[in-house]
């Protein structure tokens, strides 16, 4: 009889524990937010050689923004590898920048007139949650370097370099 209020007793305890444990697995965990672009601007044309401006407002209610990813697509040569700026610890909740690329290449290869790049840009966190692309056209006009102030929120003059973006650019239609 003994054993057997022992046994019952266990019962007991491991159908409340399965009980309590089975309720945590049924609650909806929090879903965990990654990094959003706020806003986003660049002039869309300019001679080759021109250092370009791509201006970034991002946020992380969480504060884990890690880097920003930059991204290029140049049509007669395809896609370029992911070029990344890791961000200083003040920016991961929030940042309101630029990043700074240089078109000209180091290679001494220029772009003809007519020549179109598509830069992709998002922001990744420390656990590899990335934000929406947010897509900027460039192409590639002589005579032409659109230097006038930015919108808002980027009209201002303290607007910080977040890094700079190191593609080099080549040819359409060359093999390297």
């Amino acid at each position: 009889m003994k054993t057997k209020n022992t046994l019952c007793f266990f019962v007991i305890v491991l159908g409340i524990l399965f009980l309590s444990v089975s309720q945590d697995w049924a609650q909806a965990k929090p879903e965990r937010k990654g990094p959003i672009i706020t806003h986003g601007f660049a002039v869309e044309r300019g001679m080759y050689g021109y250092i370009w401006k791509i201006y970034l407002e991002a946020e992380d209610p969480d504060g884990q923004m890690l880097r920003i990813a930059s991204v290029v697509d140049q049509p007669g040569y395809g896609h370029y590898p992911t070029d990344w700026i890791y961000l200083k610890p003040g920016f991961q909740k929030h940042f309101k920048g630029y990043i700074q690329w240089s078109t000209f290449s180091s290679k001494g290869i220029a772009l003809k007139e007519g020549d179109q790049i598509i830069l992709r840009v998002s922001v990744i966190d420390k656990f590899g949650n990335e934000s929406r692309e947010v897509v900027f056209p460039f192409t590639f006009i002589s005579g032409v370097n659109e230097q006038s102030k930015p919108p808002a929120p980027f009209d201002q003059e303290d607007i910080p370099r977040l890094g700079f973006i190191s593609i080099d650019l080549k040819s359409p239609g060359m093999c390297y």
